[in-house]
């Protein structure tokens, strides 16, 4: 039995026993976080009913060994260890994002929900008619009338609804397939619930109010006083989301009238070229300045250069080696999933991945040559590089400042594809470079997609901490859901919702049980990121045409920030590359500086509310 197995209640509370302890753990961890990702691997790049039991039995484990070790560092609470070893400690003591009780049963019990929930997403089909016109219109990429060979059994999944979500304009097909996608969620429900009491008796074991308590702690503050400064960064960029709802509405009352689109209250969700109205820029066509130039459409020039998906994860990393970080390992290609396989189910979902803490890192996503994800390869790349910066950190440490951070690196790379780093990389032709005169569409494209996302980012975790804590029960889940859609984002579904809806079981975060603000956080620090590195590289002109490209200063500095992992609370690591210590949302509203005048001019006649 290895040490950290065996009860410390008999050892001597003192500081050298509480380095034995975190010594035996940090083996114990190691040896089985390497087994548990490469099972989690295997889980989502074959679905089936085998790999499910094999993750389930594998997170099962997992839960008792948290829980295990959670309850051992307990004896160390009152004893004064140096500062490393109390903020191990204090990791080990929060346990997972979704502790069991100390209890067999119930650690067993969660791993099979969780696992249910993340593979009934993952397998989500929903019928239609393929002999209707308006499916073959858009699903048809063959162009011969059938599509029999996608979709045999009359089924189609949700990267083939996101097309149709993305590219119709019909109000009717939009709600049809917005509402089929979400029949997948309502078997979920009891589950959620279920997992719910489970992980709330797990964190109150750990000495925490419930789950959301547990989760919150883990930002180097108050759990309520981080709720404050979510709160506070998003007051900071609100203004600059309002304006942006108030005009696309606006538009799309003009596309669509008054009866589909009414100028007093919140926009219909399946309107938005999203499956979930996160973000909008598949509309951009539709809102577009009327004035301003015209922008560069990546995905034409992705088309036009003949790249695929390999080659779009090639430029990626280009991108990175000209910071002046080492390529990726050759095993990176060997072992990564970037095309969508033809011959099984799969997580489609993108996300990047470390099975050893070492350099066995890979990406896994179903990659289609476009613009969007050229911006997600960046940004899965960043998480890959992040992780093999801070290999050489204890294995407590294996991971970003706040979660946040992570989910940042690799968008703060994204900022830097303007139309000058696409003629250096042989994209775009540099008489094609547009003049300034487009720089506000350039920046209304993405103001569509990142500026939208604010509000989204912050309240689905603002729902789960509301069902954490007992405001919204089972059965008012989802219309507390749309009480925060409604609140944050101003959007409303197409038509009520029927009473067994689950639909915040539609969104992968929620059944994939993976915490959801640090993709607020990201899109606070990766500005803030962006601007940091430009000043550091002596830009002067606006935020929104600098590129870091090539700049190695920039590179080493940013490295060692990303190789601190999270050995120091955030604002140290934050200051290791900004200068300041606290998140700041105002480099947004620098970078969407000439959004934000032209919104205003915009909408200085309607009424912006909803």
């Amino acid at each position: 039995m290895a040490a950290s197995q065996q009860s410390p209640s008999n050892t001597a509370v003192t500081v050298q026993s509480a380095k034995e302890f975190l010594e035996a753990a940090e083996t114990e961890i190691e040896e089985f976080s390497k087994y548990a990702a490469q099972t989690a691997w295997v889980k989502a790049n074959f679905i089936t009913q085998d790999t499910n039991a094999l993750e389930a039995r594998m997170a099962e484990a997992g839960a008792k060994m948290s829980t295990r070790l959670s309850n051992q560092a307990k004896r160390f609470n009152g004893l004064s260890l140096p500062t490393d070893m109390r903020r191990k400690m204090d990791g080990l003591l929060r346990g997972s994002n979704f502790p069991a009780p100390d209890s067999a049963s119930a650690a067993k019990e969660l791993a099979e929900i969780m696992t249910r929930l993340d593979s009934a997403y993952g397998t989500g089909k929903f019928p239609i008619d393929v002999k209707d016109e308006r499916f073959i219109s858009i699903l048809d990429q063959n162009n011969d009338g059938n599509l029999n060979d996608e979709v045999p059994e009359g089924t189609i999944h949700l990267g083939q609804a996101s097309d149709i979500i993305a590219k119709s304009d019909d109000p009717d097909l939009l709600q049809e397939v917005w509402e089929g996608w979400r029949t997948v969620a309502p078997q979920m429900q009891d589950d959620y619930a279920k997992m719910v009491k489970i992980i709330n008796e797990g964190s109150n074991e750990l000495g925490f109010k419930d789950a959301g308590d547990l989760w919150r702690g883990g930002y180097d503050m108050d759990a309520d006083a981080f709720a404050e400064e979510a709160d506070r960064l998003w007051g900071q960029v609100k203004p600059l989301y309002d304006e942006l709802h108030c005009y696309v509405r606006a538009e799309l009352n003009t596309k669509y009238g008054d009866e589909v689109v009414p100028l007093d209250g919140p926009m219909r969700a399946d309107l938005l070229g999203n499956m979930w109205g996160q973000s909008w820029g598949n509309i951009y066509e539709d809102v577009k300045p009327k004035t301003g130039g015209q922008g560069v459409d990546v995905t034409k020039l992705l088309e036009a250069k003949g790249y695929d998906a390999k080659k779009m994860v090639e430029t990626g990393e280009t991108f990175f080696t000209s910071l002046g970080f080492a390529p990726l390992p050759e095993t990176f290609w060997e072992r990564s999933l970037i095309t969508k396989p033809k011959d099984r189910e799969v997580v489609c979902h993108a996300s990047a991945w470390n099975l050893d803490n070492e350099e066995d890192i890979r990406i896994k996503m179903c990659t289609k040559v476009n613009g969007e994800d050229f911006s997600t390869v960046h940004h899965e790349l960043g998480h890959n590089f992040y992780q093999r910066a801070y290999k050489d950190q204890p294995v407590f440490f294996k991971d970003g400042a706040n979660d946040g951070f992570h989910e940042a690196i690799g968008d703060m790379i994204a900022l830097s594809i303007t139309p000058e780093y696409l003629v250096k990389i042989g994209l775009l032709d540099a008489e094609d470079v547009p003049g300034e005169d487009a720089d506000l569409a350039l920046l209304m494209r993405q103001a569509m997609d990142k500026v939208a996302f604010l509000p989204f980012g912050l309240m689905v975790d603002q729902w789960r901490w509301n069902v954490f804590n007992g405001t919204y029960a089972p059965s008012e889940y989802n219309a507390g859901w749309w009480e925060l859609r409604e609140k944050y984002q101003g959007l409303k579904p197409p038509a009520d919702r029927p009473t067994d809806a689950f639909d915040p079981g539609a969104k992968y975060h929620i059944p994939g049980n993976t915490p959801y603000m640090r993709y607020f956080l990201a899109h606070i620090l990766q500005f803030q990121f962006h601007k940091a590195a430009c000043d550091q590289a002596g830009f002067e002109g606006p935020l929104h045409r600098c590129s870091v490209y090539g700049n190695k200063d920039v590179g080493e500095k940013f490295n060692a920030m990303m190789e601190m992992g999270s050995s120091k609370p955030w604002p140290d690591a934050l200051e290791a590359f900004t200068g300041t210590r606290e998140m700041d949302g105002s480099a947004i509203l620098e970078y969407f500086e000439p959004v934000m005048t032209y919104l205003q001019e915009e909408n200085k006649e309607r009424n912006c509310g909803w």
